[in-house]
């Protein structure tokens, strides 16, 4: 079953009128059959659609606004089988506002070298039908991926698979609703933002409400619902009888499952499928939720904490962009550092960190919260499974939006930490500390990012150009120097891309 039933990638074929109805014949079934061969890939998520061979612009401009209006269809796919003069195109891609790949393949594989003639040369023309279409491409600056290989092999299956994930997560941000219960924390800087720029780039958009509002609806939950979430809460993490038998533990758990299903409750019924909270703004309910919000991340929901709506609504598109896949993504901060022969962060947040990219079943621990509301909090404790992540984060540049990402490595600990209450994970930036942590400062990154171990760098490429914005990778090539002066360009590029 696909990941994304529901979602639709159209394969739109370029060709013209010049060859004749035989060839356009041919060019419509070997479309089809591409369509076919690509839905029926297991790795690809969404369900491929041929659409009928454009030879007119005509035709062009009808199907890219027959795209443009189709909710189900969150991109295109646009290859030219044979030759397609460009200036065809051009009305089409003027209009077409969903996310477009350019496949460079061809129908057949290998050249039949003992029958090759001119009339395979005419049908079979990709090679520079392609060229002409990548020209106009660039000659009108659009952002696009190009893939290059057989539409058969792996490999392109494997990168269309990366890019439609970013279609679908595209398509989620154009319609994103984030609820910002309370303020930002006071005086931070980095997780204040625009929120206008931000709807202009991304398309989401940011609502505030006052706990009063959320204390209404987390107050009428009843008795009987939290005792059925208490049940889930034993079957999925380990839950000691001394903490459920202890009166006082039982009742933090008990909160922690009625803050749950009011916040899910609240944010189902605005259509909301991220949100923000701050420890300094909780009048109203008990206590800074904490398994509560790990349990709605586990299920989905994008988070940011101290009001950082941006990080919420980035925890919810990578979520969606890493639908089906191996490995967790959560919300994530860096905490403190561990010097030494390895040098290494070690990332947490006071609660609320997700469940997903746990190495072992976590188990439920109450504990004492002394910053905001000094509180008994119910949370989930666990480490992060070790392997390759990245840490993504978007800050507000004043004039332009940002997404920086650094690759990492998560390591196991080497010791327990015993005394500390709070999911972790333990990571070295690459390409090693002093110049990951420098390059993520000397690029404004903010404390607060997306970590994820299902998405890669190409697929945060791709959203950041579908939305426009500036992205800025610290990978183990990253030399400071370089990176320096890559950040001074991107400012000049920026500046001069607003216009007058």
């Amino acid at each position: 079953m696909k990941v994304y039933a529901d979602k639709e990638v159209w394969l739109i074929t370029g060709s013209q009128n010049l060859y004749g109805p035989a060839v356009l014949e041919q060019v419509a079934q070997d479309s089809a059959k591409i369509a076919a061969g690509l839905d029926g890939a297991p790795q690809i998520p969404v369900k491929i659609v041929a659409k009928d061979t454009v030879k007119t612009p005509a035709e062009i401009l009808a199907v890219c606004l027959e795209a443009n209006s189709a909710p189900q269809c969150v991109g295109v796919i646009l290859w030219m089988h044979t030759f397609s003069p460009a200036k065809m195109w051009i009305s089409g891609l003027q209009v077409l506002n969903k996310p477009f790949l350019h496949l460079h393949t061809q129908f057949n594989a290998a050249l039949p070298w003992d029958s090759i003639n001119m009339d395979y040369m005419n049908l079979h023309q990709s090679a520079h039908g392609d060229r002409e279409f990548g020209y106009i491409g660039a000659r009108m600056r659009l952002e696009r991926r190009v893939v290059v290989g057989h539409w058969d092999s792996e490999a392109v299956k494997n990168q269309i698979d990366n890019w439609s994930r970013v279609a679908v997560a595209w398509h989620e941000s154009q319609n994103l609703r984030v609820a910002r219960f309370g303020d930002n924390m006071r005086q931070v800087a980095v997780t204040e933002g625009d929120k206008v720029a931000a709807q202009l780039a991304f398309g989401y958009e940011v609502h505030g409400y006052g706990l009063g509002d959320l204390a209404q609806v987390v107050n009428a939950v009843s008795a009987g619902d939290i005792d059925a979430q208490l049940d889930l809460y034993r079957q999925e993490y380990t839950v000691s009888e001394a903490l459920l038998k202890d009166a006082h533990q039982l009742e933090c758990l008990k909160n922690e499952a009625r803050l749950e299903l009011g916040m899910r409750r609240f944010l189902d019924d605005g259509g909301f499928k991220a949100f923000s909270n701050t420890f300094e703004d909780l009048h109203g309910i008990t206590n800074l939720p904490g398994l509560a919000t790990q349990r709605l991340m586990q299920e989905g929901y994008g988070y940011g904490g101290e009001g950082d709506w941006k990080t919420a609504a980035l925890v919810r598109i990578t979520k969606v962009m890493a639908q089906g896949r191996a490995g967790g993504t959560s919300f994530m901060e860096d905490y403190t550092y561990n010097f030494g022969d390895q040098n290494l962060v070690l990332g947490a947040h006071m609660l609320e960190v997700c469940p997903t990219i746990a190495s072992a079943k976590p188990r439920v621990e109450v504990a004492l919260h002394t910053i905001g509301c000094r509180a008994d909090i119910a949370r989930l404790i666990f480490t992060g499974e070790p392997g390759p992540a990245l840490n993504i984060t978007c800050v507000d540049m004043g004039n332009r939006l940002r997404l920086l990402v650094n690759k990492v490595n998560t390591v196991e600990p080497p010791k327990e930490t015993p005394k500390l209450p709070v999911a972790k994970a333990l990571w070295e930036p690459m390409p090693n500390m002093e110049v990951g942590a420098a390059a993520w400062i000397l690029g404004g990154g903010a404390h607060h990012s997306a970590y994820s171990q299902a998405v890669t760098i190409d697929q945060v490429e791709d959203f950041a150009e579908m939305a426009g914005v500036e992205l800025v990778v610290i990978d183990e090539d990253t030399r400071l120097r370089d990176f320096k002066q890559q950040l001074r360009h991107n400012a000049a590029y920026y500046h001069l891309k607003q216009g007058v």
